[in-house]
């Protein structure tokens, strides 16, 4: 059975108002607003005078023209509209501040419902709510946690990877052999037909690391600049192109310069292009950096399995859509931003996943939908644990981003503002309950 809507009456004390609040369901409310025709009188004199600064009115300097010749000019309703629109103004932050005691989300959708000649002024206000959240278990949960090592491979594989990017180059007259970096024009059909995205111009290839096509590097072998070799490879039955998996793709590929390669040893001198004076400290500081990711990884998986079983063991209300679009928008400007730091542009990097924007932003919906519900947990566990940030924490948090802005006006005055003031408060809250969060749940 459907749930009747609530729907009473409020004592307002705004003056000559009524207010009434109606449940819509789905997180949520809508608060119809009626001004008494006493009470909208004030506001058409306004009106009056910020229409005639508008309209030009022959015989009148602007903002000097009367309610009756305007009326006359314009039509009253333009008028009451413009009195509308300064009553609402002026009424509904006071209307939702005196009658909604709960956490609004997004912005009000503000609509006139009644407006007429000597007529009360009715309005309407949709407001958008946290939903209610019944939490379950949250404590002792016993997330396991592991403490990562770093092993001698994994630091070598990483300064192998240094080497490469500190080699030297010469160009070569010589055949293609393993190590090689050459620059190539290929050309990719199927059928004959040339695939979509499979041409390119001046590619570069380091013969003997792995290309997109396994095998690809070794046809090239032997060859030399100006020479053009055509072969066949299969796609791998995984690609990630559906469309050319497990197909046979066909090559022709023009060998454009060729380069010898040499690659920097390993030593004090090779340290001190990185800042440091030995060897030992570079492959001390690798280890170190590849720990800490390795950690950090470690703390983000243990931290999302626990948030994954506080989450399946709460209850939540009809969690909003303007919720889950915010943070599915927020998803897609992370990943943009990863791609684009990693030096990729990101319709390239969608190109290769075979999917549109539009896809993606679909695929990324249920996550949001966790995440969501991940912010509602924290939010409520920090309600009921008490859990809260001193003025000193807030101010101390704000000077430090202040100090990365200094000078740029426009952006430390939205620092200083109350919005970004409460945006702080809430980080640095939620940053105080998943640490609480981990004393209870993880165990090492």
């Amino acid at each position: 059975m459907l749930k009747p809507l609530a729907l009473h009456i409020i004592n307002s004390h705004i003056p000559n108002m009524n207010i009434t609040k109606k449940d819509l369901g789905k997180s949520q409310i809508e608060l119809t607003v009626e001004i008494t025709v006493e009470e909208f009188k004030p506001y058409l004199p306004r009106a009056v005078e910020k229409v005639s600064m508008e309209v030009k009115i022959e015989g009148f300097r602007p903002g000097k023209a009367t309610y009756e010749i305007l009326k006359a000019k314009i039509g009253e309703m333009t008028i009451l509209e413009e009195a509308a629109k300064i009553a609402i103004d002026k009424t509904v932050d006071k209307a939702i501040r005196e009658n909604v005691t709960e956490q609004i989300v997004g912005q009000p959708q503000i609509s006139i419902s009644k407006l007429a000649p000597d007529n009360p002024l009715e309005y309407k206000v949709v407001l958008t709510l946290l939903p209610e959240v019944k939490l379950g278990k949250y404590k002792e949960l016993k997330i396991k946690e592991t403490t990562p090592e770093v092993k001698d491979e994994e630091v070598e594989k990483l300064i192998s990877e240094l080497r490469e990017m500190r080699g030297n180059e010469t160009i070569s007259e010589g055949e293609v052999k393993d190590g090689n970096r050459v620059i190539l024009d290929i050309e990719i059909f199927l059928d004959k037909v040339p695939v979509d995205g499979g041409q390119g111009k001046n590619t570069g290839v380091i013969i003997g690391k792995n290309y997109v096509i396994p095998g690809f590097d070794k046809q090239i072998i032997g060859a030399k600049k100006g020479d053009v070799r055509e072969f066949t490879l299969p796609y791998p039955a995984e690609h990630h192109q559906k469309n050319l998996a497990g197909k046979i793709g066909e090559f022709r590929v023009k060998i454009k310069e060729v380069y010898n390669r040499t690659l920097p040893e390993v030593n004090d001198e090779f340290a001190k292009g990185f800042g440091l004076d030995k060897a030992a400290e570079l492959r001390s500081n690798i280890k170190k950096s590849i720990l800490a990711e390795k950690q950090q990884k470690e703390e983000q998986a243990s931290e999302g399995a626990m948030l994954d079983k506080i989450i399946g063991q709460a209850k939540f209300g009809d969690i909003p859509e303007v919720l889950v679009k915010h943070e599915a928008e927020v998803m897609m400007s992370e990943l943009e931003y990863s791609v684009k730091k990693q030096g990729a542009k990101f319709e390239d990097y969608l190109t290769h996943l075979g999917k549109t924007r539009e896809q993606m932003a679909l695929e990324i919906m249920p996550e949001a939908v966790k995440r969501v519900k991940a912010s509602l947990i924290i939010r409520e566990i920090g309600k009921l644990e008490k859990v809260s940030v001193s003025h000193e924490e807030i101010h101390e948090e704000i000077d430090k981003i202040l100090k990365q802005y200094k000078g740029k006006k426009d952006i430390e005055e939205r620092i200083n503002g109350q919005a970004y003031h409460d945006y702080v408060e809430n980080n640095l809250t939620g940053k105080k309950v998943m640490g609480k969060l981990r004393e209870w749940n993880i165990v090492k």
